[in-house]
Formats: structure tokens, sequence, C-alpha cells
């Protein structure tokens, strides 16, 4: 339908296009929907730092005025002589300082990433955080290289299609009278989707996703369609207190949270403030559970191995002897008592009904030689233990064994526990407020500037903390990076468990929209720099990466009056100790890349694809290298064969180099050379890069 709707409008005949669009609609309304949905003409990308040459696509630089593709059939000077690519009979010719080169989504690409900024506070920190400004389309068709099936957790924010202008199809923006606005959305996000399920480690990661009333419905079935293998929830948040007002309807407190765990994934028991505190399971005090021996819920029946006498002694102060089962249908009346002795059996004190103890016979005398089984000290006969869950907290450590009771059973420093426990799916935590925790936070560190609905920074932290936790070295994804929250919160989680976690944003240099119609009136485009300094990744984005690291806001003042909380309270002033580096993503010449004229374009994505450790080697003093050895950096790069020798001599004295790009046009030499550097990960350049996007595009 939305193609039919393309070529409707351009019938030149008004009359005739508005009957034929009404007959169109009187179909589109008969339609059966759910997730049925339009698969919409490729999204597209502006290549503004590509040439315009004969036979590439391009478009008008302001699309205000022309939205049409055409093929540029010839160069002429400063003229291009194009056609529509819609109607290839329709001739025109175009100042070429007025279009722009585009590629649409499934075409090949070659993908490379220019460094433009970085920041370093902790020099002895071998992990970089990286912040891609990009269409997240082709940035994940870049990372599908770097990391395919090593992404341990990926946290999305994506636009929540209000009917506002909020996010873009085509380079327009989609308002709320669109008919196709679901539609546009669903398809803009299936396709990043499926590049993101590529990237996630199969074996053991989690996807998660915020959403509001908008699309969540939308949103779950393709979730569903897109990723049958993943375990789903829904969490209901609350991020706004006070309420959002909705004309004639109830107030907007929360939005939701989808969360889906492939493979092992599962959330980690954490240690959480009271207001996690939703469930009565997870209202427990921080001490050793003893849990009470008797099952008197179950009856004795079908169950003789746990039906037996206890022996205590006549004080009730600890357990004598532990019998063996009596057997089925035997009266527990016929078995005699032990001579100063108490006998105690699994009884129901209501109804008197026969129970079950906990444990057999067996595991309960190897808990009580481990003293792990315990008396009531009150001397009402009742017998505890400790459940396996709770022994694991003891032999790891959680609890410290300080001596034994008089009764055998252990005793416990209970001081510097803390209970720790996964909640509901009902969120009400004081500290995921949007306002305090998002947009005035962000005011902190960026005072000059605005960033319209941020998350709440703790509330990011949270998500994430379930489930890499227990991931020092985790790899976080937010392809959706708006003001840099993701990030921050990897950053701030690394603080508090001296993590080496690395993430990966990604998000475009959009304008709102107000200001790019102001650009346009003054006739700038993206190209120029006023236009390019008030895009999202340059004015927000790492503006608030960089102020987190260094402690200092965007007026390069230290951090006033914030301080954060929760985990851990510290002064904002005093910078977190990680590292970043912020790169551009552009687009090479195949032919360049294949004759090895773009070694030094290559190096940040190999960087990268090696572990992004240490610091980003110099770019500018690479190309006509033989070897490049970045032993800090764990990788070298060997551009000329015949120096085989050479190099591997070169990097013999440098263990932690991990990985080793080989450039050769031959498979039996790029053989031979990796047999020869066995130990380490090897790569065939230019082959093993060109390959991947020519064989994987438009997957």
């Amino acid at each position: 339908m939305a193609a039919i709707h393309d070529l409707l409008s351009q019938i030149q005949d008004e009359a005739l296009r508005e009957r034929i669009e009404k007959e169109v609609d009187k179909l589109a309304k008969t339609k059966k929907f759910g997730l049925v949905f339009e698969q919409h003409l490729p999204e597209c990308t502006p290549l503004y730092d590509m040439p315009i040459k004969a036979g590439v696509k391009v478009m008008a630089k302001n699309t205000s005025e022309d939205k049409a593709f055409y093929v540029v059939l010839k160069i002429d000077g400063e003229k291009a002589i194009c056609c529509r690519i819609d109607n290839s009979e329709e001739c025109v010719e175009k100042d070429i300082k007025d279009l722009v080169r585009v590629a649409e989504f499934g075409e090949v690409i070659y993908p490379y990433l220019k460094p433009i900024d970085s920041v370093c506070n902790a020099p002895d920190k071998d992990v970089w955080h990286t912040l891609i400004e990009a269409d997240n389309y082709h940035a994940l068709q870049l990372l599908e290289y770097m990391y395919s099936g090593k992404i341990d957790c990926i946290y999305i924010d994506p636009p929540y299609n209000t009917g506002a202008k909020d996010w873009k199809y085509n380079n327009d923006y989609v308002d709320g009278n669109d008919n196709y606005r679901h539609s546009k959305w669903l398809s803009f996000m299936e396709r990043r989707l499926l590049l993101a399920k590529r990237l996630l480690n199969p074996k053991d990661s989690v996807l998660i996703i915020t959403i509001d009333e908008k699309e969540y419905l939308h949103l779950g079935c393709l979730l569903e369609e897109l990723f049958p293998e993943a375990k789903m929830q829904m969490i209901s948040t609350i991020t706004n207190p006070k309420g959002a007002p909705r004309v004639n309807q109830f107030m907007r407190l929360d939005e939701y949270i989808f969360v889906l765990q492939f493979g092992s994934a599962s959330p980690q028991k954490l240690s959480l403030s009271d207001d996690f505190r939703l469930n009565a399971k997870d209202n427990r005090v921080n001490k050793l559970r003893w849990s009470g021996l008797a099952k008197t819920q179950y009856t004795r029946e079908g169950h003789p191995n746990t039906f037996y006498p206890i022996y205590l002694s006549d004080d009730m102060s600890h357990i004598v002897e532990i019998g063996d089962p009596i057997g089925v249908g035997v009266d527990r009346n016929s078995i005699p008592s032990k001579p100063g002795c108490i006998t105690v059996w699994p009884i129901n004190k209501t109804s008197g009904a026969e129970a079950q103890w906990s444990l057999s016979a067996p595991k309960l005398r190897d808990a009580l030689a481990k003293g792990y089984v315990r008396v009531s000290q009150t001397g009402s006969g009742g017998i505890y233990y400790l459940t396996s869950g709770v022994i694991k907290q003891v032999e790891n450590g959680e609890f410290v064994v300080t001596g034994h009771a008089s009764d055998g059973s252990i005793i416990v420093d209970e001081s510097g526990f803390e209970y720790k426990f996964v909640p509901g799916t009902a969120w009400r935590v004081t500290s995921h407020d949007a306002t305090r925790y998002g947009s005035d936070l962000l005011k902190l560190l960026m005072p000059d500037r605005n960033f319209p609905f941020p998350k709440s920074l703790y509330a990011v932290e949270d998500c994430i903390r379930f489930f890499v936790s227990d991931k020092p070295n985790a790899k976080i994804l937010d392809f959706f990076a708006g003001s840099g929250t993701t990030a921050h919160a990897v950053m701030l989680l690394n603080h508090f468990d001296n993590g080496h976690r690395m993430c990966i944003s990604v998000t475009n240099n959009e304008v709102g929209a107000t200001d790019e119609q102001a650009f346009i009136e003054r006739g700038l485009t993206p190209l120029d720099k006023e236009w390019n300094d008030y895009g999202i990744a340059k004015y927000c984005t790492w503006p608030r990466i960089k102020a987190a690291i260094t402690g200092k806001n965007t007026e390069n003042k230290p951090i006033e009056n914030g301080n954060y909380k929760f985990l851990e309270e510290f002064s904002m002033s005093e910078g977190l100790q990680e590292n970043a580096v912020f790169f551009k993503l552009g687009f090479l010449d195949k032919t360049s890349v294949a004759l090895g004229m773009s070694l030094k374009e290559l190096v940040p994505l190999l960087w990268m694809k090696a572990g992004a450790k240490g610091k980003l080697p110099d770019v500018e003093t690479c190309n006509g290298k033989d070897m490049l050895v970045f032993h800090e950096s764990g990788f070298a790069i060997l551009a000329n064969e015949n120096l085989f020798a050479n190099f591997a001599k070169e990097i013999e004295g440098f263990p932690e180099i991990g990985v080793v790009y080989l450039v050769t046009d031959y498979e039996v030499n790029y053989r031979m050379m990796a047999n020869n550097l066995r130990g380490r990960t090897t790569f065939q350049l230019y082959r093993d890069y060109l390959d991947n996007f020519r064989i994987n595009h438009g997957r």
C-alpha cells in the first residue's frame, strides 16, 4: 500500500488522483491488521562525504523542494545530468552543489570510522567506550563485522512514535496524520532488530527495549515473531510519579520495558532498595535464614522416605539421633522411644495429620554434621535447617562462620550481609524518576543545552545491572543512544564494582525539526558547521559522555551540586575513571580498499574489532607502512606479505598482541601465515572486510 501511495503522488491529473486515492483508502480499511504491516520502500541515508559521479544515486539536499531519487547519467562541469529512478524518461539538469549522494538500505556499503574526538581519564585502563555518529542501520552493519555474536547486552530506547516529530523515515518526519505511521515504524524497527539479533550472543545475552502505550502492542508482537527462541517479559515501570496529563483519559505515570533473554541469560539477584520490595518474598531481613524442617502442608502418603522419628534430648536443646523411615502403613506409635529422649515427628499441629520432613534421613544427618541444622532455643522442640541456597551463601563467604552453638549449629557474622533478590515485573522506584534523575541530572552536566525526555540514569543502570553484574568485561550496545544515558550508566556501574565493561553508543546527528527548518531557510545543509554542531551527537551525546568522565560540564566548569546516589554517594565533579572515543561513520570506495589505499581509514574499525583496547592508534601515520604493530592495543597489521618473516619476529616479543590482520590476495598464503601465528586470532585483509559487506548486504 505504501508503494501505491508513492505512485499515486506522481499522477498529474488532480481529479483522477483524488478518485483513485479514495478507492485505495476503501481497500485499506478492509485489510485485517494485527502484526500485518507494510514493507515500505527501503530507507535511504545521505552520503555527504562521498563524491557525486556518473552511475550513483542522488537526491536534493533540500528535500522540502524535491523528494525524488535520481541516477546521475553524466557530469558536465558543475552540473549533473540525472534521470528519476521512478521515471527513467524524465532527465533533468541539477547543480552538483545542490545534490547529495544516497544509499538505499540493502545496497552494498563499505563503511569506515573517522575519529572526531576522544577523552582519557584512565590511561592505565585498557577499555575504551565508543560513540559512533551514524544512521544506526549502517552502524549495525559495521558492528556485525566487528562483534557478530559477541554482544552481551543491548539496551535501546527507540522513538515512541507518539505522533509528534520524534523520528524520520526517508529523511522526512513522520507525523500523527500519516495513515502508515505505525506501519512505517514497524518496518523501521524490524530492519534494525534483525541486525541486532546477529550481534547478540545466542548462548547468553539480553535485549532490553523501552516503549510506551503508543506501540507496545505492535512491538511485543514483532519481538515474538523475530525472536521466538527468547524468553520474553514486559515490566511496567513508573517514570513520572507526578503524571503526564491525558485529555479525557487517565494520567500516564509509567512506561514499559521488554526484556528478552537468550540462552542461559537470567536476571541476577541483587541488593536492591526498599522501593523494589513490592512482593512479600522480597521483604526478608538481612539475616541467615533458617527454615522449618517440617513440611506440614504435605501429608505422609506417597513419601515414605521423609517420615521418620527425630530424637531430641529431654531438655529439647539438641538432636541426639535421627531415626530411619518407618515404612508405608506402619503406625508411628508402634515405634519405641529412646531412654532420655523426646521423639519428634512431622505433625501438622492444627489438623493433627502426619506430614513430612523437608530432607530425607541421610541428608539430614549430613546437614547436622555440618552444623546446618538447629533446634529452637525456646524449648519448643522446633527443628530448623538451611536450604541449599542459604548453604551456598555460607560456603561462598557471604555469611562468615564464627563458631558453633551448643546444639552444633553454625554461628555466623551477619553484619556484612545484604539480602539479594530478583524483583517482580512492577517497578515503583524513586530513582527511576525521569525528571529528577534524567532531565534535572542532565542539566548539571549540560547547563547550556536541552534534551527532551532523557531516561533516569539509575533506571538504565538497574536494567543493565540485572544482567551484567556478574560480567565485568561485558560488551553493551545502545543504537538509539540519544543523550548518552546508557554509556553513562555503564561507566557508573564500572565505578561501583571496578568493572571493565565496554559500551558502544550509536546515534545520528540530526537537529530538531524547528532548527532544521530554520537552517534550511537560511540556505544551510548538514555539511555546514553550524548545522552539524547542533546535531544530537555533537551537541548532546558526546558532551554528556565527556562531562561524566571529566567531571566538568559543557561550560568547562566543575559540575556543582551534583552527587551520584543510591549505590554509593560521591560528587559528579570527581569524574569517572573511564576513556571514550567519538567516531563518525563514513563510506569508502570498494576499489580504493581493494588496492590497499584505505588502510588508515580502516585502522579504527580494526582497533574496535580487536577489542578497543588501549588508545586508538594515530591513523595519520598508517598509510604506506609495510607493517603496523600496536602492542598496547593488542593487534598488528602486515601490509606487505613479503615481509612476513620479519613481521613474525617483530611481534614475537609481544604476547599481548591477540589479533593479527594479514593483507594478501591469496588464500594459500594467508593460511600459511596464519598457521605460523598459532595462538593469535588472524583475519585476511582486505578480503575479510570486502566479503563481509558484499555477502551480507541486504540480508
